[in-house]
């Protein structure tokens, strides 16, 4: 199946089409994307997610933040019959951005099954969509743990893939190969994958956040729920990496600036400014945070410290990566802004919130 490509200019008048799909959309970085999409675009938004991680009143948070509601569908993207539906129900989608995936690096060690099962077949079927339905445009939730352990810092988008720590990791290098051979069979497929490094933070308002519905893996929400009480106590998993104090060193990002990413993406693929139909940009502040740095960083912003113990290192983790952000500032014309100290802030201003709730 092969089709001309056309610019997306003569697309959209000639279909009349200004629908953005958001896969994935009451999730953590999902739901603050479509709160810069409402906010600084005027294209129509459709959602779809199955709840597996997050919940519907997501929705009633973007609507409090931005005043618009956002058509969305429960579906599990693993059911062919069943997307193909709403596909066929939304006749005016130009572009989609796929976040939907399960992505707890503990949890894939413990059930590959479950990761390999929902993260490739809800790719699979949404990318038949976009040739069923012929729709252009398509950016792919991926991941810094694309690149394994490595030993040459920062990360470049052509930094060799080393074996994957985890099955999540390994679910998002599969992903991105799948994408790269259907942009070579399929050339009328304009695709980005951006590999987001660590995102955490709230949004500014302290309206919207992450809210995992399972026990949180990821550091910042475990360090805020510990704080507030939510867990007794936290573990910091290794104190022994070969790192400036012993623990993990990450890339940490606020979401709003990963949201903000997509928008730049988005209009990236709209203007046909891509060199190839297959492009990867790295999302990350180009700055290497080990685990006691942001600990500290909470502590100064929130003044309270949380409960914590050292423990062995944890599977699938691996010992420092953050990123080198030249190309996506180049090309995308984007850079993270937001500090440390004020991803720490919304955060625990988000915590804060639910607390009320």
């Amino acid at each position: 199946m092969k089709l001309q490509r056309v610019s997306i200019q003569k697309f959209m008048e000639r279909n009349k089409k200004n629908t953005i799909l958001v896969t994935g959309g009451a999730g953590y970085i999902g739901s603050h994307t479509i709160i810069e999409l409402l906010e600084t675009t005027s294209f129509d938004i459709v959602s779809i997610d199955n709840y597996s991680n997050s919940n519907e009143g997501t929705y009633d948070r973007i609507k409090q933040i931005t005043g618009k509601d956002v058509k969305h569908y429960n579906i599990d993207l693993c059911n062919y019959e069943e997307t193909v539906k709403v596909f066929e129900i939304e006749t005016g989608i130009i572009g989609i951005i796929h976040f939907a995936a399960f992505k707890s690096v503990s949890e894939s060690v413990e059930n590959p099954q479950k990761y390999y099962h929902n993260n490739i077949n809800s790719l699979l079927n949404v990318l038949e969509c976009c040739l069923k339905f012929e729709i252009p445009n398509f950016i792919f939730s991926s991941s810094c743990s694309v690149y394994g352990n490595i030993t040459e810092l920062p990360v470049k988008e052509s930094t060799p893939f080393n074996k994957a720590e985890s099955p999540y990791a390994y679910t998002k290098q599969v992903g991105e190969e799948i994408i790269k051979d259907y942009c070579k069979a399929y050339t009328q497929l304009n695709t980005i994958s951006l590999r987001y490094f660590n995102p955490v933070g709230a949004h500014i308002s302290g309206l919207n956040g992450e809210l995992p519905i399972n026990k949180p893996s990821n550091l910042v929400p475990v360090i805020t729920q510990t704080a507030i009480g939510k867990i007794k106590q936290m573990t910091v998993y290794g104190s022994d990496y070969k790192t400036r104090d012993g623990s993990c060193i990450r890339d940490y990002i606020h979401v709003t600036d990963i949201a903000i990413a997509h928008i730049k993406a988005l209009n990236y693929l709209l203007a046909n400014n891509q060199k190839s139909n297959c492009s990867i940009f790295n999302l990350g502040s180009g700055n290497g945070v080990s685990v006691f740095e942001a600990i500290k960083s909470f502590e100064k912003t929130s003044g309270i410290k949380p409960n914590y113990i050292l423990g062995n290192r944890r599977a699938g983790d691996v010992e420092a990566i953050y990123s080198q952000t030249d190309l996506s500032k180049k090309e995308l014309n984007w850079e993270a802004k937001i500090t440390l100290d004020e991803m720490m802030e919304t955060a625990w201003k988000w915590e804060n919130n639910l607390k009320k709730q």
